[in-house]
């Protein structure tokens, strides 16, 4: 396993976002996800992230990314869903009349944290802290 590192710390933070579109609107196709996909790689490096896997079906997007311990999330993805938006409906006008009023996504979103080792694997790990064996 490879950790990434900073001056003063390791860590390995996985994240899965769900993003979806406002009322699921059907609006996602190959052109337009590539592009968000696009706006995603743009944006993620001021806030330090990487982009690892990206893939859509009509009315969502699924994400997965390594952020760092003092990368912003909430403002990361404010910032994204809001240039996306933005950018998407101005590139692709034919997806305006699909949507409802101005909005693309929905203001919720879905972020969990990922890891390869199941979290009762953790848990037993740090309960068995101190213990001989």
């Amino acid at each position: 396993m490879q950790l990434d590192d900073n001056n003063h710390s390791v860590f390995l933070l996985y994240y899965h976002l769900v993003l979806v579109i406002k009322y699921r609107r059907n609006v996602l196709d190959d052109a337009v996800s590539l592009r968000a996909r696009e706006i995603f790689e743009y944006i993620a490096p001021s806030y330090k992230m990487t982009l690892l896997e990206w893939n859509h079906d009509h009315d969502h997007v699924q994400i997965l990314f390594k952020a760092q311990p003092h990368s912003e999330l909430s403002k990361f993805i404010n910032a994204y869903k809001s240039a996306s938006s933005r950018l998407l409906k101005k590139e692709f006008p034919e997806i305006r009349s699909k949507l409802w009023q101005e909005y693309f996504w929905s203001r919720s979103y879905c972020l969990l944290t990922t890891g390869g080792a199941p979290i009762e694997v953790i848990r037993q790990y740090i309960e068995t802290q101190g213990e001989r064996h």
